[in-house]
């Protein structure tokens, strides 16, 4: 900015395409033209003005014919023009005609309209002329108490420029503005009330705020967050934020209440605490950075972190979520707080449920940062859940780029939970396992440097066979030295009940065969150098990897040296003769070939290292997993599979009740036979299946007989269920030498059942017959009844309508149910879920155990679900001779409700005739399915009966 430029306040877009207007043409405008015309011309002369003219001629024509009108277009646009007008002469002078201006001032300071008003307190900010301003002093102390509370904080917004730039013109703002802050209702007068004294006294800030620090809670989120900002001032001036030391060199009054009185800041720290609940998030967000800076409790932490967290879940904006993510990633940088979010590890993954890639990279980057060995186990699960979550979403372009993030972060939350578990393991098949996933996937330098600093602590001092001669004449090396002196003094109990104090001094023989010794190393002089080939392929992929990475020559050389060194140290203690068992010469080549692969790198055996190793797992565990899957269909029952000798069942020879012990046939075939069965006529075939014995028989038990054959008219009814619904095909024979008229067949039913349409009236002549037909919905298992009359006339009669009662017709619910199948787990668990029960006592005739199964599974077309070799324990108890019997069984109905029984039935052994006694419990999840199915059992279990469909 230049020195001619004054600063601006105000926007204007100018258009580039228009004329410059003509300052003779504006003059006259602004003189005689109309309202319209006049706002046309004072717009143009503000974006001349603005362009950089200076039009001195139009300033008196616009304070004579525009100032005085009452229109609010043109006082809006003239609190622009008197905001970018010079407003003083070439030296500096106040020029005479802004004194009729400063009038006008006053004027609109005390219209009417509270619109006016405050846009001219706003208009107020914006001058920089002590002299425009001192007149209008009083004006703009009248209008902080005007009814209207937009023109009261533009006032206090007005006083607060005012004191700032010109304080001499205002001495008592503070004092004023104080007054006026203790008597205020409205919010957004009190914030501004506040602000100014948080800026301008904030002695007086810091008082009203002691006075009112209960009711903070209460107040609205803009007035909120200045008292936060004031609490930050006032107790932060000398304070640590994220790790970062902030000095100021002149304390305020703020400052100096809350060293002088302790309390006061206790306060202030509880007002923070309560501020963390608001429902704004602003105000969350300022009242979180405010705690961390007031205290460095780790309650303090946890609670601004926990807040943290928050935000970042319930935002939307993926701005504000990294804004409040670095705010935590600063928070970690402090080694207290450190400690204190580790707690918060799990908090932090929720954060994953953000679908933007930047905030899930930064999210799993912290909680990697923060892992440790008591939580690192409850994240991998929550990763592995994600990575599952993946795949069942529909691809997207990042899903794939957070799979991959997801499955990186999983290695690396495996590489340091296994360096960290890496020397308690005391398995040497664990450890060969692990000491291969640590060199096939220690990607970074720092881990491959990790995984080499564990190796050379479970080995121990090197070179090997020089460490166990000193070992065996006694001589302590140097970490052994460390060790004992760093080892753990423990208090033990004596039999007397005395304690006594034990130490690795005096519990360590050096000279002993059986002293503790490192892993690695205990596992190598036992004889298991196979662990030592094991190393040495570890440690060359590690060598060859962290040349890869670092581009350093000196440190590569540095640890290529120390891996060679340990496979070397290791060769010679398998030759020196000290192990249990001597090297075998695979090991051993072993060893050779990766001390060649480092000091030769060649690229072929290079790849095959770093890469084909890799894929060697690949190829290993598909084998496996087909070897297991191979393996599994061996041990699987072949019940699918069909012998040579096995009976052919044919759907048009099976029976409608099923086969012994419930049959095999499933739910579809069983409902499709009843339909197809069911539902022939007499005289639709004269050949085929249809025509015989079984199907003839069926059809018989479906006829009812309605009335009696002394009855003017005999009727009887073929009863043909056809899953959903019943068609009643009733034959009506008129017995009389008479014509009967009007025959009505007059039906209603009882339960689920619903008669679709009523028959229609038929006449008979004399010994005549007729088929009516009726159909009737059914819409649950239930037992329902039909039953009805038929209603004639007698031709040349004058007597009344007669009337025949007809038998009532039952349905049975077998004719819905059929036998089902399911494991036990999903019987257990209907068993559990179903309500309603009805338990059933046995009382029959039957004096076989297996005799009464077989009959109670042909009455009810269940399916019995317990292998015999579960039911009977051997094959004299298969006769029946066992003395009880436990079963479950199960059937569906075409409605898709569900029934279940458990049979519980025993008899004497002493009583070879007496009758089988116990109880049947039926369980259904509706009340008719399960009443209805008791009453069969109850009419059926006495013997073995036929059974009618209808």
């Amino acid at each position: 900015m230049t020195a001619v430029e004054q600063p601006c306040y105000t926007l204007i877009n100018l258009p580039s395409d228009s004329d410059p207007p003509n300052e003779m043409q504006l003059k006259l405008d602004l003189e005689k033209g109309d309202v319209k015309i006049k706002i046309e011309a004072l717009k143009k002369t503000i974006q001349m003005i603005a362009s950089g003219e200076r039009l001195p001629g139009l300033l008196m024509t616009i304070i004579r014919f525009v100032l005085p009108l009452q229109d609010h277009m043109i006082k809006k646009l003239l609190l622009i023009f008197w905001e970018i007008v010079p407003k003083t002469t070439q030296d500096g002078k106040l020029m005479q005609e802004m004194i009729l201006v400063c009038d006008s001032y006053r004027k609109d300071l005390q219209h009417p309209n509270e619109f006016l008003r405050g846009s001219t307190l706003r208009f107020l900010c914006k001058l920089k002329e002590p002299e425009l301003l001192e007149p209008l002093m009083p004006a703009i102390r009248v209008c902080l108490e005007h009814r209207h509370s937009y023109v009261r904080r533009n006032a206090i917004l007005a006083i607060f420029t005012i004191y700032r730039n010109f304080e001499f013109l205002i001495p008592d703002a503070p004092e004023l503005i104080a007054n006026f802050l203790e008597g205020e209702q409205d919010m957004s007068c009190k914030r501004n009330a506040f602000l100014m004294l948080l800026h301008a006294d904030q002695e007086r800030a810091l008082s009203y705020l002691a006075s009112c620090l209960d009711q903070v809670t209460s107040f609205g989120d803009i007035l909120q967050l200045v008292i936060v900002e004031l609490i930050y001032k006032s107790t932060s001036d000398v304070h640590t934020s994220c790790g970062v030391l902030v000095v100021d060199f002149v304390l305020p009054a703020g400052w100096q209440v809350c060293h002088a009185n302790p309390s006061e800041r206790s306060r202030f720290i509880r007002c923070i605490y309560n501020l963390l609940n608001s429902t704004s998030p602003a105000v969350r967000y300022e009242a979180a950075g405010t705690l961390v800076t007031l205290s460095s409790a780790p309650t303090a932490i946890k609670a601004a972190a926990s807040c943290y967290i928050e935000l970042i879940v319930k935002e939307s904006d993926n701005n504000v979520k990294l804004i409040v993510l670095d705010r935590l990633i600063a928070l970690k940088e402090h080694p207290t707080h450190e400690r204190v979010l580790q707690d918060l590890v799990m908090d932090i993954l929720r954060v994953l449920a953000s679908p933007d890639l930047e905030v899930r990279k930064k999210t799993l980057n912290l909680a990697m940062e923060l892992v440790s060995s008591r939580n690192i186990e409850e994240m991998v699960l929550v990763l592995k859940k994600e990575v599952a979550k993946t795949h069942n979403v529909v691809e997207h372009e990042d899903t794939g780029k957070y799979r991959q993030l997801l499955v990186r972060t999983l290695h690396t939350c495996c590489i340091k939970r296994l360096l960290d578990a890496f020397p308690m393991i005391k398995s040497v098949t664990v450890h060969r396992a692990a000491l291969w996933i640590l060199g096939e996937y220690s990607s970074s330098p720092e881990d491959i440097q990790s995984v080499m600093n564990q190796v050379r602590q479970t080995l121990g001092e090197i070179p090997l066979v020089d460490d166990e001669l000193r070992r065996a004449t006694g001589d302590k090396g140097e970490e052994d030295v460390a060790q004992l002196q760093q080892a753990p003094v423990q208090k033990l109990v004596t039999s007397d009940g005395t304690y006594a104090t034990q130490s690795a001094f005096n519990t360590t023989s050096l000279s002993k065969k059986g002293e503790a010794r490192p892993p690695l190393r205990q596992y190598l002089m036992d004889g298991d150098f196979f662990i030592g080939g094991a190393l040495g392929t570890t440690l060359a992929k590690l060598a060859l990897r962290y040349g890869a990475l670092v581009a350093d020559p000196k440190k590569h050389n540095r640890f290529c040296a120390e891996a060679m060194f340990v496979m070397a140290s290791i060769l010679h203690l398998g030759k020196s003769g000290l192990p249990a068992k001597a090297m075998t010469n695979d090991d051993a080549d072993k060893l050779y070939l990766c001390l060649r692969v480092l000091s030769d790198k060649s690229p072929v055996i290079v790849n095959i290292f770093n890469e084909n190793c890799r894929k060697a797992l690949s190829v290993m565990l598909s084998a496996k997993a087909e070897e297991e899957a191979t393996t599994q269909k061996a041990k699987e029952k072949p019940g699918s599979l069909i012998h040579a000798d096995d009976p052919i069942s044919f759907l048009q020879l099976s029976s409608t009740r099923g086969g012994e012990l419930g049959g095999s046939e499933n739910v579809f075939e069983l409902s499709l036979n009843q339909a197809v069965v069911g539902g022939r006529r007499d005289g639709m075939g004269g050949s085929g299946l249809g025509t015989g014995e079984l199907s003839i028989t069926s059809k018989l038990n479906k006829v009812t007989q309605l009335t009696g054959f002394s009855d003017p008219v005999y009727a009887e009814a073929y009863v043909h269920v056809n899953q959903y619904d019943i068609v009643l095909d009733v034959l009506v024979v008129n017995q009389t030498g008479d014509t009967l008229q009007n025959c009505t067949l007059e039906l209603a039913t009882l339960g689920d059942l619903k008669l679709v349409e009523k028959p229609q009236p038929v006449v008979l002549a004399p010994r005549d017959f007729c088929n009516i037909k009726a159909n009737v919905k059914v819409a649950s298992t239930e037992n329902g009844i039909i039953f009805g009359n038929i209603v004639y006339d007698v031709s040349g009669a004058a007597a009344d309508r007669n009337v025949v009662v007809l038998n009532d017709i039952h349905i049975d619910i077998m004719d819905y149910i059929v036998p089902a199948s399911c494991n036990d787990t999903e019987f257990r668990q209907m068993w559990a879920e179903f309500e309603w029960e009805n338990k059933v006592s046995v009382n029959t005739n039957l004096t076989d155990l297996h005799e009464y199964l077989r009959h109670l599974i042909n009455s009810t077309n269940m399916k019995c679900l317990t292998p015999e070799k579960v039911m009977l324990s051997s094959e004299k108890a298969l006769s029946g001779q066992c003395g009880f019997m436990a079963a479950n069984m199960y059937a569906r109905s075409i409605f898709g409700e569900d029934a279940l029984a458990n049979l519980s039935i025993e008899k004497p052994f002493n009583k070879p005739d007496a009758p089988v006694t116990g109880h049947i419990r039926i369980r259904a999840k509706s009340q008719g399915m399960a009443l209805s199915l008791g009453d069969k059992i109850n009419m059926t279990q006495k013997g073995p009966q036929k059974t009618s469909g209808a």
